[in-house]
Parts: C-alpha cells; sequence; structure tokens
C-alpha cells in the first residue's frame, strides 16, 4: 500500500511541477533564466519545511501520509525539496561538514554527471 500512496503522490506533483513551472516560464515571456523551474523548486523547499515542522511538532501526518506528501507528492513536484531538507537537518543537527558535502557536492557531481551523460551519449550516439 505505500508504493500506491507514493505512485499517486509522484503523479499528482509531477503534473503540478510541470503547470507550474510552464505557467512561471510562460508568465515571464519565455525568459533564457529557467525562472520556472527555480520558482518550483524554492515552493517545494518552503512546502516541505512548513510540512515538515507541523508533522513533526503536531503530528499532522502519519507513516502513510509521509510517504504521500514528503516521497510521492513534494518529491514529484521536485526532489530539489528533499534535498533542501535533508541539508537543513544536517545544518539542525550540527553534522556542518556533511551539510556541506551534501550541498556542493550534489550540485558539483550532478553537473559533472550531466556534462559525462551528454559526452557519453555524444560518442555512442555521434552527434
Amino acid at each position: 500500500m505505500s508504493y500506491l500512496f507514493i505512485f499517486v503522490g509522484a503523479g499528482i506533483g509531477g503534473i503540478l511541477r510541470f503547470l507550474g513551472s510552464t505557467f512561471v516560464q510562460r508568465a515571464t515571456g519565455g525568459w533564457m533564466f529557467p525562472l520556472g523551474t527555480f520558482t518550483v523548486n524554492m515552493i517545494g523547499c518552503l512546502l516541505i519545511g512548513y510540512l515538515f515542522q507541523l508533522s513533526e511538532s503536531r503530528g499532522i501526518l502519519q507513516a502513510e501520509g509521509r510517504l504521500f506528501v514528503f516521497v510521492g507528492l513534494l518529491g514529484g513536484f521536485t526532489t530539489f525539496s528533499s534535498f533542501g531538507l535533508e541539508t537543513f537537518q544536517l545544518i539542525r543537527d550540527g553534522e556542518f561538514i556533511y551539510a556541506a558535502v551534501n550541498a556542493v557536492g550534489q550540485v558539483v557531481f550532478g553537473l559533472m554527471l550531466v556534462w559525462l551523460g551528454v559526452v557519453a551519449a555524444r560518442l555512442v550516439h555521434g552527434g
């Protein structure tokens, strides 16, 4: 049953990401900066922080609800929010080195792996 909660939430989150990002990008006249994705990522971070705090302090979400909202809905909306929450938790717990490694590592290695993927596809498929 847990997988169903995640599946449904991720589907809804993915649709909301597409709609939100497309709306913002069109509203800004197709500006070169990916403001749609930026906006969705920031909204996701705000929501996951807000809902995490309510869940922790008031117990508003039980196990299935957390799976639906945090893993499914917000994970489908933007995994950046999970990245933000996990980094925040490391900072909150005094794990500053791990927080820095997580933040810098995911950005730097993520970009390097995107580049590597592009190079690998060009080598294998040409172009």
